[in-house]
């Protein structure tokens, strides 16, 4: 099954590709790869909540902020690619989580974009990965994401 239709079978829409927030393009292509900017949860342009993640977030809604921006990411990722079967490996994603000051599940949160990578990609999805924790994102957003893509 292709990432398209895997995707439709999800009930997964790619949304438009975010606006950059700054002085930055969405995604650069080096050869084969292709390096995301950091992504954030953005729905309709808007974060779909602020915080930090075991403050005023719980772990289960900032795991669907961390898929929410993984969508994002499949957006820009389509966009530069043109087919989401063009992907030849999910390279590496950085993950910053915003955390209040004890928490320590960061890899927690990031598996919701890893498993989701997994599912709609199967072992081309599998990636190596870091999880940090931040005190603080852009726009009080909980999480941002970088990707790294491989493409045929």
């Amino acid at each position: 099954m292709s990432p398209e239709e895997k995707l439709k079978e999800l009930g997964i829409d790619l949304p438009d590709v975010p606006v950059p927030l700054g002085s930055y393009v969405p995604c650069v292509r080096s050869g084969q790869l292709l390096f995301l900017s950091g992504i954030l949860p953005l729905r309709n342009g808007k974060l779909v909540r602020t915080g930090r993640v075991g403050e005023n977030i719980t772990i289960d809604e900032a795991r669907e902020d961390a898929r929410q921006a993984t969508i994002n990411a499949l957006s820009v990722l389509k966009a530069h690619a043109v087919n989401l079967g063009h992907i030849k490996r999910c390279v590496k994603i950085t993950g910053f989580i915003a955390s209040a000051p004890d928490f320590a599940e960061q890899p927690r949160v990031l598996n919701a974009a890893s498993d989701l990578l997994f599912e709609i990609f199967g072992e081309t999805g599998r990636h190596a990965r870091a999880a940090v924790g931040v005190h603080v994102l852009p726009l009080k957003s909980p999480l941002e994401i970088e990707f790294i893509f491989e493409i045929a």
